[in-house]
């Protein structure tokens, strides 16, 4: 049995396909990386905005206490001893500084649920061109296997350029040049 001669532009689209099926494998990989973090970042974020609703609450709680006692300290009769009063100015006050801490902590915790809102979305953004990658190199691994298959090296022209278009949305995957 003779043996077919191998062209010589069989290496290369062997090579080319190699190096198509690696970044396709990083592509995958990376592209999952981003999806993981994003995930995880929304996780954070809605951790956060569950904690900011219950800081909120326990703020709102202490300032309806505040203004019932307020309410009462108007209320109260003429003869009340200076003392009761005293004693219903100084809880008024007490939940008044209670709602100011509330309120501090509740704009700390909104800063770190945003923080991490822009982690999911810096994540979100760097993932879609891996994924994008993904299926331009596959399908371009695609062609040039059949252009083997088949030993048509116009075949494995066309593949090309479909893979430029795959290494382009690997390489943006980094720098979101696009």
């Amino acid at each position: 049995m003779a043996e077919d001669k191998k062209e010589p532009w069989v290496n290369y689209m062997a090579l080319t396909t190699v190096i198509l099926a690696v970044c396709a494998t990083l592509s995958t990989f990376k592209g999952g990386g981003f999806s993981t973090k994003s995930v995880i970042s929304q996780a954070k974020a809605s951790d956060q905005w569950a904690y900011y609703q219950a800081k909120a609450i326990k703020g709102n709680l202490y300032q309806v206490q505040k203004e019932q006692i307020e309410l009462q300290l108007s209320t109260l009769p003429s003869n009340t001893s200076e003392d009761t009063r005293e004693k219903l100015q100084h809880k008024a006050d007490d939940y008044a500084k209670k709602v100011e801490k509330y309120d501090g902590e509740k704009k700390e915790i909104e800063k770190t649920a945003r923080d991490f809102e822009d982690q999911r979305d810096d994540a979100q953004k760097h993932g879609a061109p891996f994924g994008k990658a993904v299926i331009f190199l596959q399908v371009a691994i695609l062609i040039s296997s059949i252009a083997g298959l088949l030993k048509k090296k116009q075949l494995w022209f066309a593949a090309l350029p479909v893979g430029g278009v795959g290494m382009l949305f690997f390489v943006d995957g980094f720098y979101l040049f696009m």
